[in-house]
């Protein structure tokens, strides 16, 4: 790799690290794996620059790929003592804060491969067949998996008693883009779960 290279690499990095943890961690919900999956798929970016024509939908599908995996490992299933304490939740008074912290726990109890399909296609806004190519599965599947991640996020939901809505005030579906309303009588504003 040529000097030119190496520096486009490096602002790539740059740039994009952020994001790239921030989506490996909504697919998985642990920063330490998160920077694990950032920084595997990092690290086999690096030899490949020259040869990727879209290194971010690359590098984005690999870190998907990569927390899913990091999930799976068998030193990831096991527990400290320290996981069997309550935690403390400690409510945010800023309210849209404290939502997008009940819908993301929420979220952290959807199945991984789920979970995966909600983030990439509500979060990350990409299309069935995207989301299947990114996760190597057929748009069938992609399809079935969001119902039953819907439902499962729905269930979780309702038992908070958080009801999802998308910009016509129908709690039936999530907008395209994923920017869920939240509240608990009446669709909260559009903007409720940006980050």
């Amino acid at each position: 790799m040529d000097a030119e290279d190496a520096d486009n690499f490096r602002e790539f990095v740059r740039s994009h690290f952020d994001r790239l943890r921030a989506l490996a961690y909504v697919t998985c919900g642990d920063w330490q794996t998160a920077e694990d999956a950032v920084a595997g798929t990092l690290a086999k970016l690096y030899p490949r620059w020259k040869k990727v024509a879209a290194p971010d939908a690359y590098a984005r599908t690999m870190v998907v790929r990569a927390a899913i995996g990091e999930k799976r490992r068998p030193w990831r299933r096991e527990h400290s003592s320290g996981d069997n304490l309550p935690d403390v939740a400690l409510s945010d008074h800023t309210g849209d804060v404290d939502e997008r912290l009940r819908l993301h726990a929420a979220l952290g109890r959807v199945p991984t491969r789920q979970r995966a399909v909600l983030v990439l296609r509500f979060l990350e806004g990409l299309s069935v067949e995207e989301t299947a190519e990114v996760l190597k599965c057929r748009p069938g599947t992609v399809k079935s998996q969001s119902t039953r991640g819907l439902d499962t996020l729905r269930a979780v939901l309702a038992a908070d008693d958080i009801t999802l809505y998308d910009n016509e005030g129908d709690e039936r579906a999530l907008p395209h883009r994923g920017r869920p309303g939240i509240g608990a009588e009446r669709p909260a504003a559009a903007g409720a779960y940006d980050h």
